[in-house]
């Protein structure tokens, strides 16, 4: 069965999208991306609204499979694991696995965003409308609405078909609800973020450790922080929206800065300017996106974030989305039209996105409050210790998720499901790690979880 040919339009010239017409396009397939945004290779983006991105195992797999991965490399921060700081200004890495290649890279989110899209642009038969704001989709006529932001005239664009990486709040996602064709929810988290800043020091000198993600956990909220390649860290607030400590709690400049002082006291003195950049940037909300099909018939379909945004707490939403590319791919290469394209790509990634939905939802506790808890630390060891004596047989959680693409998001949930269970009951009556019952445990692992992977697929970049 040939695959489909001709040409697709696709909504949203992020990094979601600009990958995504790489791919087509090596399908011989004619690419028009469209965006509200400008080019993103010649402005500087939205200050205090992003979240850094973390490439993982998923991302690089599908940068790999395009060909974009040495065109980036050089953008990359490795960040070997969590740098826990405590209230009492002491701290501890975490690192977040224990062989060689298990990292996750700290990137910038636009110059990541503008490598794509200068890739993108410089393959024949791949263009881009940037400033064009869609502003209506009509599934019946088959046709999307579009502005030219800078002259203020419509286009009408013809579904041949339309596919949408508009993102969270996509309006292809909204107008498809609205016309019946899809169901469609937006869970808000009830915590919302902040950006904030870590200067770099004299010289461009890092003024922590460089290769980490650095975590100050605090129950109910964090600051969190990823490096950048000038020095500076990029720091996020993550807080409830409302109640008595919140965003709207805080609402003077004096409460914010005795907020920060007393919460993170040895960071606070790094961040001179915070004050006034929790002032001036705005409070980011968080939610998750549940859609019950991602298609209208063959004319439209969703794809990325707008098909199934998720809190950022796993650091999965861009390798999640790139995973999304991969797999679309794969479903054009092997079907003849596209609504069965679109049809096989939401059967085989649904079930996959609402695992690593629900993972990443649980992440968020695990950081803002069990990575300082001392049953955790220890359940935590004896995973990586389970790991060393059954490689092929027990991979923690985590490391399923970040380090092995060829683990689908599901398997990684049930399997991690079953391990949770054990270390648990492993752990019960365990003062230290000399307590542990390892012939129970290999009894219990044998019985419970089937050998899995080859562990030599793990990679440096």
């Amino acid at each position: 069965m040939s695959p489909p040919d001709g040409a697709v339009s696709i909504v949203g010239a992020g990094p979601t999208g600009a990958l995504l017409a790489i791919l087509l396009q090596r399908r011989s397939l004619q690419v028009t991306l469209y965006d509200s945004r400008p080019d993103p290779r010649s402005s500087a983006g939205e200050s205090g609204r992003s979240i850094n991105l973390a490439l993982a195992d998923r991302g690089i797999h599908a940068l790999e499979t395009a060909g974009l991965l040495d065109g980036i490399a050089g953008m990359l921060i490795p960040m070997r694991g969590r740098f826990v700081h405590q209230p009492d200004a002491s701290a501890a890495l975490q690192s977040y696995g224990q062989r060689p290649g298990e990292m996750i890279y700290s990137i910038s989110r636009q110059r990541l965003n503008a490598a794509l899209v200068d890739a993108a642009l410089r393959l024949p038969g791949v263009e881009a409308k940037f400033e064009h704001r869609m502003v209506d989709a009509d599934f019946g006529s088959k046709v999307a609405r579009f502005e030219d932001l800078r002259t203020g005239r419509e286009i009408r664009v013809p579904m041949r078909p339309l596919l949408a990486a508009d993102g969270a709040g996509s309006l292809t996602r909204r107008r498809m609800a609205a016309a019946g064709l899809i169901e469609a929810r937006e869970d808000d988290l009830e915590h919302g973020y902040k950006e904030l800043t870590i200067p770099a020091g004299p010289q461009g000198a890092y003024r922590m450790e460089r290769e980490a993600l650095h975590i100050w956990p605090r129950g109910g909220y964090m600051l969190i922080a990823l490096p950048n390649d000038d020095g500076s860290f990029t720091a996020t607030l993550f807080l409830p929206t409302r109640g008595p400590l919140s965003f709207f709690s805080l609402n003077t400049p004096e409460v914010v800065d005795r907020f920060l002082s007393t919460s993170f006291p040895d960071v606070r003195p790094l961040m001179p300017d915070c004050v006034a950049e929790f002032e001036r940037h705005p409070t980011g909300f968080l939610g998750t996106v549940y859609a019950g099909t991602w298609h209208a018939g063959g004319a439209a379909a969703l794809i990325g974030d707008a098909a199934h945004a998720i809190v950022p707490f796993h650091g999965q939403g861009m390798n999640c989305c790139f995973e999304d590319c991969v797999e679309f791919d794969g479903c054009v290469g092997r079907l003849g039209s596209w609504e069965s394209v679109f049809e096989d790509f939401y059967a085989r990634r649904k079930p996959n996105t609402d695992a690593i939905a629900q993972m990443a939802l649980e992440n968020y506790l695990e950081m803002r409050e069990r990575v300082a808890d001392p049953r955790f630390l220890m359940q935590r060891s004896l995973a990586l210790e389970l790991e060393r004596r059954f490689p092929d047989r027990f991979i923690p959680r985590y490391s399923m998720v970040m380090f092995h693409h060829e683990i689908p998001y599901l398997a990684a949930a049930e399997r991690g499901a079953v391990q949770s269970r054990l270390l648990e009951e492993l752990c019960a009556h365990a003062s230290t790690d000399g307590d542990i019952d390892y012939v129970r445990a290999e009894r219990e692992i044998e019985a419970q979880l089937a050998p899995l992977v080859d562990r030599s697929s793990v990679k440096n970049v």
